[in-house]
């Protein structure tokens, strides 16, 4: 399966495995600089945030980020302007696992895709142990609804 990864660049460092995830065929997209609530920052320093985190993940990997999903959800008409004067296109979700609250309850992860889950659905997880106890399931669950994966378009 594919997916598309929203990493702050602050967190992505030489050693962090985004060589093996583009080799892999996924996609890397942006997530600020930091997980700072854009909507309680000033223009300028949403801007900051978004254009440094392209910036930095450009320059690291060598590839174009197309792709921005805001700290939260939490956009305005603010953001959603820098976003597209930097050519990026917002991806949000429709489907919250809650993943980073159920440490011990994988299955729950999975209960909370796969019976809300429904064609064109994009899904939010986040790289955490209980999650990667919890994608068989979440795969197996997907695809016994006759669903499939598509990645977007890079």
């Amino acid at each position: 399966m594919k997916a598309v990864f929203f990493w702050q660049s602050r967190l992505v460092y030489p050693k962090r495995p985004w060589k093996r995830l583009l080799e892999e065929g996924h996609i890397l997209g942006s997530h600020a600089h930091n997980h700072s609530n854009l909507t309680r920052l000033t223009k300028e320093e949403q801007f900051h945030h978004i254009n440094s985190s392209k910036s930095i993940l450009e320059k690291l990997t060598g590839i174009e980020v197309k792709y921005f999903r805001p700290p939260f959800g939490r956009y305005n008409e603010e953001t959603m302007n820098i976003i597209e004067k930097l050519k990026m296109t917002p991806v949000m979700w429709d489907i919250s696992t809650y993943d980073w609250e159920l440490k011990s309850e994988p299955q729950r992860i999975t209960s909370n895709i796969v019976d809300h889950v429904e064609e064109g659905s994009i899904i939010l997880l986040h790289e955490v142990e209980q999650t990667v106890k919890a994608l068989p399931s979440i795969i197996k669950g997907i695809l016994e609804k006759g669903l499939s994966f598509e990645l977007l378009e890079d």
